[in-house]
């Protein structure tokens, strides 16, 4: 076992420093080994110049850029031996973050939901590697990644460096988006990191603590007790639940003196919350929010914060709104580092990263970007239509007959996936029925044959169904996965592509594009109830769907520890209550 592992080091050894090898070389002509090794070389271009080669094969090196759902998902599933990976991040673990509403009442305890990207990053089969750094400048004509570490090693308590790549991952992520209105940054808590949710939790209690000191005003008393969240989407709304049952079921019989002075109030500035989920779901939330106290206030737009009130225009009226914490959840922005680079590659007009259908950003070969950070430019119909036409059109007779596109159809739907949505939306069975709607100039239909306008004419409306991905982690995870199987089979699918044909060139795409599959969404809403919706427009709110929540978040987690520590932390809630610790 010792010799197996010697050699196995032997090897990794050559493998890492390919200079190596002339200097075990030579050591072998002088120690006695030379007729071996000569005798073993004597046809050096058969078998000698192969052993060279696979021994001095230098790794590709992939920098990730970015510890979140898109890349923990890709370097999870990245297996490929020819990848040195190098992650580069401010966070060195990785956040579940649908759980942090949990974390902000003690529901979840922090250290539950982060697993640390060293253990992620442990694989036998690809070399990885963690820097502690934030990256603030991308340079892809040098292939360089400028990086400033958190640890403060310089003389002036920053550390900067470069780091090369051959292939570069970016999942930074996004920020909160303040939409620049004046006073969010200074007096609003974010709940986009662990961290936030740590804070959050500690003024929640803060505040509880001064609401009963003495010889305080009602009127003050009710002001430190109001909380104030503003975004009516899945994690505001999920924000205001679980605070309204860590309120009543924790802190009211803790703090008899802040009984009925607690208020929470929800600003959404459309005329529904989650107006993302089914219309039942609505409803329904809005409905128990009522019933519960929870008062939410449509169509109330933020103008100002200051640090004792905020102001907000509802129904061309502004009004003042005393408060003693305010939760921001409306959205999200471009960091810094992603506004540079888009200005560097002539995309400084968009909110978040261009990329083509296959996560790669436009008009960089060897960058792909995923998550929150990008989104995905899909290709229009209309934009290719000729070229559609001149491919399906294989005997180039000037017309398209319906054999011709039904053998070009599969192509084309892999390729332009609103193709397919438009079959659905309009319920055609197929490519025909779509070809009948074609008209000619007097009017008559003609599934036959068809011309190039009149080709046209019956995809016009095709594009009208492309959709961009929402920014969820959901996305982010699947996006990480597909990026991951791609660099596996990279070499493999440039021999082979298995891809949609190309368009506009010869032969296929290496890769079948990018497919995003919606699996549900849920919108926790308190009081052991959430609302559920699936795929096959599948609604259910309530009881049970708390308990396939609760089956579905604990199936997620990264890591068996993880998996365990959330569990438990729900069991010790429902034996003995939340921990109402500042701490």
């Amino acid at each position: 076992m010792r010799s197996f592992s010697f050699f196995e080091r032997f090897s990794k050894a050559f493998q890492d420093h390919p200079s190596l090898t002339r200097i075990i070389v030579v050591s072998t002509i002088s120690g006695g080994g030379l007729i071996a090794y000569s005798e073993a070389n004597a046809s050096y271009g058969a078998t000698g110049s192969a052993a060279v080669v696979e021994i001095g094969t230098k790794k590709k090196k992939v920098v990730l850029l970015g510890t979140g759902w898109a890349g923990t998902s890709f370097l999870k599933n990245l297996n490929n031996s020819q990848y040195e990976v190098q992650i580069i991040s401010p966070r060195n673990y990785f956040a579940f973050t649908p759980l942090l509403p949990s974390v902000t009442c003690g529901t979840v305890e922090a250290r539950s939901v982060v697993e640390p990207i060293r253990n992620i990053g442990r694989k036998k089969n690809v070399d990885t590697s963690y820097l502690e750094a934030e990256c603030f400048k991308i340079d892809p004509s040098s292939k360089k990644v400028y990086c400033r570490s958190k640890q403060g090693l310089a003389s002036n308590g920053k550390k900067e460096f470069s780091v090369d790549y051959d292939y570069l991952v970016i999942a930074t992520g996004a920020q909160s988006n303040t939409f620049n209105i004046p006073g969010v940054e200074e007096n609003c808590h974010f709940l986009k990191e662990v961290e936030d949710a740590q804070k959050i939790r500690k003024t929640v209690i803060d505040s509880f603590e001064k609401a009963s000191l003495p010889d305080l005003s009602d009127e003050e008393r009710k002001r430190i007790l109001h909380f104030v969240v503003v975004g009516g989407g899945p994690t505001g709304v999920e924000f205001a639940a679980e605070l309204h049952d860590f309120v009543t079921e924790d802190l009211v019989s803790l703090y008899p003196r802040a009984k009925g002075s607690v208020q929470i109030t929800l600003l959404e500035a459309a005329d529904h919350i989650l107006t993302m989920f089914d219309k039942r779901i609505t409803e329904f939330a809005e409905e128990k929010f009522s019933r519960d106290g929870i008062d939410v206030k449509l169509g109330s737009m933020v103008t100002k914060v200051n640090e004792k009130d905020i102001s907000a225009k509802t129904k061309g009226e502004v009004s003042s709104i005393p408060y003693g914490m305010i939760v921001w959840s409306t959205g999200i922005g471009t960091r810094p580092v992603i506004k540079g680079f888009m200005k560097q590659i002539g995309q400084g007009n968009r909110r978040a990263l261009a990329t083509d259908e296959w996560l790669r950003v436009e008009g960089c070969d060897n960058i792909y970007a995923l998550g929150d950070c990008a989104t995905i430019n899909q290709r229009k119909v209309m934009e290719d239509v000729s070229a559609i036409f001149s491919k399906a059109d294989k005997d180039k007779s000037g017309t398209l007959t319906l054999k011709e596109f039904q053998e070009a159809m599969d192509d084309i739907c892999v390729r332009y996936p609103q193709v397919e949505l438009y079959l659905k939306s309009k319920r055609m069975r197929g490519i025909a029925d779509l070809l009948k709607e074609a008209e000619t100039d007097d009017g008559s239909k003609k599934n036959i044959e068809l011309k190039i306008e009149e080709f046209k004419s019956a995809l016009s409306q095709v594009d009208s169904q492309v959709k961009f991905l929402p920014a969820t982690a959901q996305v982010a995870a699947q996006q990480g996965a597909y990026l991951a199987k791609c660099f596996d089979r990279m070499e493999e699918c440039e021999k082979n592509p298995e891809g949609p044909i190309r368009m506009r060139g010869e032969g296929r795409h290496r890769f079948r594009p990018f497919r995003y599959r919606h699996l549900g969404q849920f919108a926790p809403l308190g009081g052991e109830q959430t609302a559920a919706q699936l795929p096959g427009d599948w609604v259910s709110i309530g009881h049970s769907s708390q308990w396939l929540w609760y089956s579905v978040y604990a199936s997620k987690q990264v890591s068996w520890r993880t998996r365990v520590l959330v569990v438990s932390d729900w069991m010790r809630r429902f034996i003995f209550g939340r921990d109402s610790s500042s701490i």
